[in-house]
């Protein structure tokens, strides 16, 4: 009976770790090039999404409702809840804010799903400013 028994063990540990190899050899590996421009192409397009006022698209790069948005005032911390209706007038009169990137440094997990990054921004009325943030890959691609 113990013979059977290690042979279970063995067997159901044998069969996690193939499954564990097999979804690792299924996730999709991309340069840390790729990745990079993944995640820029994503800032830069959230950027002018407010410059273009447009809601729907800027607020759609964020994971969830929850996710934590930190202004340009050092008072300005706000779940996107909380920040949606402050914003939204903004958006309204066609025309929310400009942020240019001017320089920015991504870092990524080892795993390759999760990435930081900081950035120097120029803006017409705020004179340079900076923004920082952490964005998430999930299967509807990076969200902040």
């Amino acid at each position: 009976m113990r013979l059977f028994l290690t042979f279970i063990i063995a067997g159901f540990f044998f069969a996690c770790q193939t499954e564990t190899q097999q979804a690792e050899q299924e996730t999709p590996q991309f340069s840390k090039a790729e990745q990079t421009e993944a995640v820029a192409s994503v800032l830069n397009d959230w950027h002018k999404a407010a410059t273009e006022a447009d809601f729907d698209r800027y607020f759609g790069y964020f994971l969830n409702d929850s996710s934590i948005f930190m202004g340009t005032d050092a008072t300005e911390r706000w779940t996107v809840a909380e920040f949606k209706p402050w914003a939204q007038p903004y958006f309204e009169r066609g025309k929310a804010w400009s942020f240019s990137p001017k320089k920015r440094v991504t870092y990524f997990a080892e795993d390759g799903k999760t990435a930081w990054f900081d950035e120097e921004l120029a803006t017409p009325n705020l004179g340079p400013s900076r923004g920082t943030g952490v964005l998430q890959l999930t299967n509807k691609g990076w969200r902040i």
